[in-house]
């Protein structure tokens, strides 16, 4: 039986094995886990149940992923996508003032949509549209993007009225043990010791209690000593505790969708919204995970495009009959990479562990952002590696690139960097004279971007 797992996730040819499979699901799962606690925070802004919320969260995740390690067989985790539960709660529910089940309602077509277009063999052509130069800048700006939130979970990267952004205080304990975690983690994998970064977790998890436990004995009788920061972030940690929830709590959300409200109110221009931003982020967060698993072929394309495609969609549908906005791919599924997974079994490994996060869903929490946020950084920053294949002498290539990959972290959004990217690219080379008509699909996509952003800059 194992033997003909093994054969089928192609174990030999990828160089993996059972034990790098799964603390490389175990590692994509904590890096992720954080959307157990925020995407129903989100949505539940919007009037949903909260617990109702959190085991569709678990439960989509868990199919998502699962379902894309089966069929497509690639780590790449998916779950509900952050930005669009944002938009689906505070534009479309409480700005437009449309009921969430509606609101569900156009999850649920968008998905629909997702699934034509990629039978139709559409959304392959839109990836292969894109200049691989473009795939490397994309890769190194989630890269960013991602390292930008672990700073910003750390605490070690604060706003600034003044500057935007400015340096947290290093006596902050979550800064100080996040750069703790970041000097272990990087140590581990320098000593090229298999699942560095689950370890460097799991130890920054431990350590952090410990630490929390030590403030709060001490604030008894040196509580001059202390100061107010790190005793409330103490008693934060150590006085967490669970929530309700469960599969029970499912029936209200679970199919309580309005397609026909949806139809009827014709909410055409939030279906767009779910599909076009979910589009892109996917075909970025796709592009970043398979390159830096060395998964793309040596003609640029992606092996079983169609399947992932295919599963991503597919989830997108799930979740909207359970009750939860847009399932996406995850870019932290690159984390799991980092930690040596290469078939879909880390992706299943992730799924499974969302699936027992229904139960323990109110658990999660014990993981503190000391520990992942220095996960997130040492990803990041490994996957620069890219940067290097971008022509970063020829303007015509360099500048799309660059507007890529400084936009996607500055504006918190794949699809913004990715878009500007994309318009850069036609415009520099139809002004150039460089337009060739083999790439017509690429202006199209310029062009729709383009109204994309007008749109928003009118709304």
């Amino acid at each position: 039986m194992l033997k003909t797992l093994e054969s089928y996730f192609e174990f030999a040819r990828l160089g993996t094995n059972w034990r790098t499979e799964i603390l490389a699901g175990v590692t994509t799962f904590l890096t992720m886990a954080y959307i157990v606690l925020v995407n129903p925070a989100i949505l539940s802004a919007s009037g949903m149940p909260l617990a109702a919320v959190t085991a569709a969260t678990c439960l989509s995740a868990a199919f998502g992923s699962i379902l894309m390690g089966i069929v497509a067989r690639y780590p790449i985790a998916l779950a509900p996508g952050m930005g669009l539960n944002a938009y689906f709660t505070y534009t479309v529910c409480l700005k437009m003032h449309i009921p969430w089940q509606t609101a569900l309602g156009a999850v649920f077509l968008s998905g629909i949509i997702f699934l034509a277009l990629t039978a139709a063999g559409i959304r392959q052509m839109i990836l292969r549209s894109i200049p691989h130069e473009l795939y490397a800048a994309v890769a190194s700006g989630i890269g960013l993007f991602i390292a930008f939130i672990g700073f910003r979970n750390s605490g070690l990267v604060i706003g600034d009225p003044e500057t935007f952004v400015s340096l947290g205080n290093l006596r902050n304990p979550t800064t100080f043990l996040a750069l703790f975690g970041l000097i272990l983690m990087v140590a581990l994998e320098v000593k090229k010791v298999r699942g560095a970064i689950l370890l460097g977790v799991l130890t920054t998890t431990a350590v952090s209690w410990a630490l929390a436990l030590a403030v709060l004995h001490a604030g008894v009788s040196f509580n001059s000593m202390l100061s107010t920061t790190t005793v409330t972030w103490a008693q934060n940690l150590v006085h967490w505790a669970p929530a309700p929830g469960g599969f029970h709590a499912l029936a209200a959300t679970a199919f309580q969708l309005d397609i026909r409200g949806a139809l009827n109110k014709g909410l055409l221009e939030i279906v767009f919204v779910f599909f076009f931003v979910d589009l892109f982020d996917n075909l970025g967060t796709l592009v970043a995970v398979t390159k830096r698993a060395g998964l793309i072929s040596a003609d640029h394309s992606i092996p079983r495009l169609n399947k992932i495609l295919f599963a991503d969609a597919t989830a997108t549908v799930f979740g909207s009959l359970t009750g939860t906005s847009t399932v996406t791919s995850y870019v932290e599924s690159t984390a799991g990479v980092m930690a040596g997974g290469r078939s879909g079994i880390t992706a299943i490994v992730t799924g499974l562990l969302f699936l027992g996060a229904i139960g323990a869903a109110p658990f999660v929490g014990i993981v503190p952002p000391a520990a992942t946020a220095p996960a997130l950084i040492l990803v990041g920053s490994l996957m620069l590696a890219t940067i290097t294949e971008i022509r970063w002498t020829d303007p015509l290539v360099a500048v799309p690139s660059f507007l890529t990959l400084i936009l996607i972290p500055l504006t918190y959004s794949i699809a913004n960097g990715l878009g500007f990217g994309i318009i850069a690219w036609a415009v520099l080379h139809l002004v150039t004279g460089k337009f060739r008509k083999q790439d017509w699909l690429l202006y199209v996509l310029a062009a729709l971007f383009l109204a994309r952003f007008i749109y928003l800059g009118a709304s």
